[in-house]
């Protein structure tokens, strides 16, 4: 182990992001819809990336579905930065919280590539994958 001035662990990299419960997780679990649960949380990103999953199943616009999955992903980015990210380390699929912000960055990778804007499905793959293998492998 490396070791700086101060102690700690130099190679361990920042800590995992654990977001906060999004009130919206309960709501769309118990069947509310997605279009109703962003009107009472816009704030939310498990709520937004509902609104894409829905619009993607419905076999709506790939554009309406990067529109949907962008929104959650700044809502996400938002979210993250209030509570101590600082631009990368873990964001874990196991900390049932984090799923909103990683399930819009899955949507919002994959739209992107269906509407052929390659760099941005490399670049919110990477960072999917970055922040979380198991949503990465899960979700694309």
């Amino acid at each position: 182990m490396t070791s700086g001035p101060f102690g700690g662990d130099l190679m361990a990299g920042p800590p995992p992001t654990h977001l906060p419960a999004d009130p919206a997780d309960a709501e769309l679990a118990s069947g509310d819809a997605p279009a109703a649960v962003v009107r009472r949380h816009p704030e939310s990103p498990a709520a937004w990336a509902a609104m894409a999953a829905q619009a993607q199943q419905a076999g709506a616009d790939d554009v309406t579905v990067y529109a949907y999955a962008r929104v959650g992903y700044h809502r996400s980015l938002d979210q993250l930065r209030r509570n101590g990210w600082k631009g990368h380390g873990p964001v874990p699929w196991e900390h049932e919280p984090n799923r909103g912000f990683l399930r819009s960055l899955a949507l919002l990778a994959v739209a992107a590539r269906a509407i052929g804007e390659t760099a941005e499905w490399e670049r919110c793959s990477t960072f999917l994958r970055d922040s979380s293998a198991t949503a990465a492998d899960q979700l694309l």
